[in-house]
């Protein structure tokens, strides 16, 4: 190669150059690719990541993170041609803004089909939805863990929290989780950064319901953002800027930017390629393993192929069961792994927008200090044994939500020139809060997603069709998320309270999961309790495709935590000659 093709061709990798085959391949970057990336490169194994989209550098490439609401056209609102490139992006009301439409895709150039509504929404960048996830960091339970079991539906978890409690210890210690220690039997506890204070009405509505409703619990949400005095390298304490979407250049919030992708590039074994789409994972018939993963780079279109002894995938989980579905052969001709055809089966998330809101009379000459990046979190308190069973759904639901004060307009109408009016802008509104549900939704099999090699992506690539809609355990479930949020606020003393229940479609959540379950039973499963497929070890899939269930809480530290489990147990595989 000459001296000028290499140097072209060397700009697609960062951190190290190009080699023949690697130890290990990691799939994607966002929070289970940089958690995978992180521990095998220091086992040692020379790994190379993959992803799709554009390179972005911690710090450098958050452009709208100083940004004030006046730097932006038309106050951030998207123009009707911005909603043309996002149409299904829009769909959650907020994403699409300027200081954060960025970081989701032009639905033009991605496309994909519904028989149902689906609401997709993702990112194509380095660091994947790490930059714009919401943060909060909740564990599992073996409530959550034996659900499925214990009521008969879909398949057994292959774990308990017992095995993944050190992994849990390990990723949150790292990450750093604030919040407070409950001992709830549904909610595990762990160790935590300070708790971010409760401003006084949501101080308040804590005491009300403590006090009226027993079983309850108010607390701050467990957020994924550093308070006290801890260290963390690379990373500062929270400024409470509340601009976390846009990328955090203080590194205050947990990302693979700027966290874990730093932490393996340290090592010195960390080759890193941006935009190179993952199609398939390479299979050798005769030592039953996969060799490496093919790839097209997404400016050019050329075609590549990587060889790895061992291949994670954590593409996010419709994106890697889509790998898995293009991966075809004589032993696998309907997708690797899908023996049990249940690849892109179970597809789960939760459900949310219910709620209610309402308003507080009182504390007016209180206020709180900069832009908390985090409310409040109830824990969920249905269906625990004794009087919180309900007989009309299974499985619960928590609560987020958060109270503040309104802004100055409210007195426009009646002070709209004058002296009145300057001096009226000067001063905050009343109190609000409200509070929004997000409800556990269980796994059915005709929930899916397929693929349609009739219409093709810009990369010659089959698109994804979704058939997935809530059914009637969700709907019951959302009745009592709407009328339970009444109940609390009301209590506590509020007024005017209004329930909402907006309920979208599945994909709002952004915790798309399933669709490559593990379990105890390869006819009946995808992957083991390690997250390897059943019969090709080399392949682990640790992103949200593994969820066999969906509990109520926000997946995120879950996926961490079986994602370093599974890479320590590929090193320890690898190095025994197993895979």
């Amino acid at each position: 190669m000459n001296g000028l093709l290499k140097d072209l061709t060397m700009k697609k990798f960062y951190y190290n150059e190009e080699q023949e085959s690697y130890d290990a391949i990691v799939v994607g970057t966002g929070i289970s690719g940089g958690w995978a990336a992180k521990e095998l490169c220091e086992k040692g194994l020379k790994t190379l990541v993959l992803e799709r989209g554009r390179m972005v550098r911690h710090i450098t490439d958050y452009p709208t993170a100083y940004k004030d609401p006046w730097d932006f056209p038309n106050g951030g609102e998207p123009t009707q041609k911005d909603l043309k490139k996002q149409p299904k992006q829009n769909r959650t009301g907020y994403t699409t803004n300027a200081a954060s439409a960025l970081w989701f895709v032009n639905d033009l150039e991605h496309p994909y089909n519904e028989i149902k509504r689906f609401d997709w929404m993702r990112g194509y960048h380095v660091g994947g939805r790490s930059i714009m996830w919401g943060r909060h960091s909740y564990r599992w339970s073996d409530i959550d863990f034996t659900a499925n079991q214990r009521e008969g539906i879909a398949v057994d978890w292959p774990v308990r929290y017992k095995d993944i409690a050190p992994w849990y210890d390990k990723v949150a210690a790292y990450i750093g989780v604030s919040g407070e220690n409950l001992g709830l039997k549904q909610l595990p506890d762990g160790q935590f950064l300070p708790m971010m204070e409760l401003n006084c009405v949501e101080q308040h509505f804590r005491e009300k319901v403590s006090e009226n409703l027993n079983g309850r619990v108010v607390t701050a949400g467990r957020v994924a953002n550093i308070t006290g005095t801890k260290k963390f390298e690379g990373r500062q304490h929270c400024m409470f800027r509340n601009r976390c979407i846009r990328g955090c250049p203080f590194g205050a919030y947990f990302s693979s930017n700027s966290s874990t992708l730093p932490a393996a590039e340290r090592t010195g074994n960390l080759t890193l390629r941006p935009d190179s789409i993952v199609h398939e994972v390479m299979y050798d018939s005769n030592t039953k393993r996969a060799t490496g993963v093919k790839v097209i780079d997404m400016v050019t279109k050329e075609a590549h192929e990587f060889k790895a002894k061992v291949i994670f995938l954590c593409a996010s989980s419709i994106a890697s069961t889509s790998i898995l579905m293009q991966s075809k052969s004589d032993r696998f001709p309907n997708g690797m792994g899908n023996d049990s055809d249940q690849l892109g089966r179970n597809i789960m998330d939760h459900h949310l927008g219910v709620g209610a809101q309402g308003k507080f009379e009182g504390l007016e000459d209180k206020y709180y200090k900069g832009r908390k990046p985090n409310g409040v979190y109830i824990p969920r308190f249905r269906n625990l044994g004794g009087d919180s069973d309900r007989k009309d759904y299974k499985r619960g639901f928590g609560y987020q939500g958060g109270a503040g004060r309104g802004n100055w307009d409210e007195a426009v109408a009646e002070l709209s020139f004058g002296k009145d009016l300057k001096e009226t802008i000067l001063k905050p509104g009343g109190w609000t809060m409200g509070l929004g549900g997000f409800g556990e939704v269980l796994p059915y099999e005709e929930n899916r997603m397929t693929l349609d090699y009739d219409k093709l992506d810009g990369w010659g690539l089959p698109t994804v069709t979704f058939d997935a809609e809530f059914k009637e355990n969700e709907w019951a479930m959302r009745k009592d998320m709407k009328e339970s949020a009444v109940e609390m606020l009301k209590k506590a003393g509020l007024r005017d309270v209004q329930p909402f229940d907006n309920p979208g479609a599945l994909g709002l959540g952004i915790h798309e999961m399933g669709t490559a379950r593990m379990g105890r039973d390869r006819r009946t499963s995808v992957l083991n309790g390690f997250n390897q497929v059943h019969d090709v070890p080399n392949v682990y899939v640790t992103d949200g495709s593994f969820m066999s269930s969906a509990a109520c809480v926000n997946p995120s530290l879950t996926y961490m935590a079986f994602t370093a489990r599974a890479a320590n147990h590929a090193a320890k595989q690898l190095k025994k000659g197993n895979i």
